[in-house]
């Protein structure tokens, strides 16, 4: 059944700081480190847990932007909320709002063929044509635990982070006697020091995930305080996590075997513990896959649902059921897309354009801390960056400048695809405005 007052439809604070913390840490930690080590130990060798420490100080600089911003706005469609209120440009707020559901949806696909290449090497099936199907078949059943209401959701989603958290504890655990073996500050033959920057932008990516925590704010208890506190406790967290595991790794093998393994971790685990530690971090990764796909499955469905409430998307997908609570339309919409996309069955040019993506939301809403300083001064702050030079925050400054640096580590190609989804979002734009206001409005 549907909620017939579809005016103002509300979603049911339900989530703890605890549990809005471990959206984050499970975000974060997704599914890419554990194929993302061997790529920065090939880079930096033995020093790439300070890469790791170096990439997190970058992602926190937007990380505070947005624990500013949640605190003031705690609402669903929080990038397109931040906009609205910072320019008032409804197609601008519309185009971020399109970068990230296009972005999780092919986020969630692409994972979702990752978790299905994992299960069918465990099973040791060689056929291709069960990928899809696998990965339909996840997509069906975690969509169907993020219509079940927000509490299923959630006590799933800190299931499967502190299972895919535990996968990493377990690799420092196993390193611990292999601690000190190796010199930490050790580089690869050729390579300077100068790498362990030029490995930030890659090292960035693992970072990413933090923002999704405003997009269920209207799910969470206290969200002024909460919000904030999640954000940045899920950033210290992993960054433990990240350089523990990346001094745990080298300890245990050289960096060369690490960078050269298609399965890193699982590499490691096997060197210390015979071939059951290897199958120990293959089923590990089936819920570090999993968790990953569910959270996006359930960022997206929100972002649909509160800007169809802030009538920048059909009405219709705004409605909720009347015994979950949850947006029914819009989670059963990105359900079907996320399926349809994992026909794409490589689609990794795509997903890089979907991050360059991310990181154009990320200047953005630094740029909006920076504008409602200047346009709403006397606006009520619970989380408050500081310092400022005037009425400019530095953090949220900061922020602005590295996320335009790393957007020119791109190639050409990545900017043509992201502009094309871009036009696409435009096209559907003004192909709905008889649907859907056009002209920015001021959101309570």
């Amino acid at each position: 059944m549907m909620e017939k007052e579809s005016e103002t439809p509300q979603l049911k604070r339900r989530v703890s700081l605890f549990a809005v913390t471990m959206y984050g840490v499970g975000n974060i930690l997704g599914a890419g480190i554990y194929a993302l080590i061997g790529e920065v130990v090939g880079i930096t060798g033995n020093l790439s847990w300070l890469s790791f420490v170096l990439a997190a100080i970058t992602g926190a600089l937007t990380g505070l932007s947005y624990a500013e911003l949640s605190a003031m706005y705690p609402k669903s469609a929080a990038e397109f909320v931040y906009a609205e209120k910072a320019f008032n440009i409804r197609v601008l707020s519309f185009i971020l709002g399109w970068i990230i559901i296009f972005s999780g949806l092919f986020s969630s696909a692409t994972v979702a063929l990752g978790f299905a290449n994992y299960l069918a090497a465990l099973l040791n099936i060689d056929s291709i044509f069960l990928i899809v199907p696998l990965a339909i078949i996840l997509v069906g059943i975690l969509s169907m635990i993020n219509f079940a209401g927000i509490k299923s959701s959630t006590w799933t989603n800190i299931l499967f982070t502190l299972i895919e958290a535990a996968g990493l504890v377990f690799i420092i655990i196993i390193g611990i006697p292999y601690f000190g073996s190796v010199n930490y500050i050790e580089l690869p033959v050729g390579v300077t020091f100068t790498a362990v920057f030029s490995s930030i932008a890659l090292i960035f990516f693992a970072y990413i995930g933090f923002e999704d925590i405003a997009n269920i704010a209207e799910e969470v208890k206290k969200p002024e305080k909460n919000l904030p506190k999640a954000i940045i406790y899920s950033l210290i967290i992993t960054t433990i996590l990240y350089c523990l595991t990346a001094i745990s790794v080298v300890s245990i093998l050289p960096f060369s075997e690490i960078a050269a393994s298609p399965d890193p971790l699982s590499a490691v685990t096997t060197a210390a513990l015979g071939p059951v530690g290897g199958l120990i971090m293959s089923l590990i990764a089936l819920f570090a896959t999993a968790n990953t796909v569910l959270i996006m499955l359930i960022v997206t469905s929100r972002m649909m649902y509160g800007m169809a409430r802030d009538k920048a998307l059909p009405e219709s997908l705004c409605k909720l059921s009347e015994k979950h609570r949850t947006p029914i339309i819009s989670v059963f919409l990105t359900m079907i897309l996320t399926m349809v996309f994992t026909f794409f069955t490589d689609i990794s040019i795509v997903a890089s354009a979907t991050v360059f993506g991310v990181l154009i939301n990320f200047l953005i809403v630094n740029i909006c801390v920076i504008v409602l300083r200047k346009k709403n001064p006397d606006d009520k702050r619970p989380f408050k960056l500081r310092p400022n030079i005037g009425w400019v925050p530095i953090v949220a400054l900061l922020g602005s400048v590295v996320c335009i640096g790393l957007l020119f580590t791109f190639d050409w190609l990545i900017i043509l695809i992201q502009g094309i989804i871009i036009l696409i979002g435009l096209i559907i734009f003004y192909l709905l405005r008889g649907k859907i206001e056009t002209k920015a409005s001021a959101l309570k």
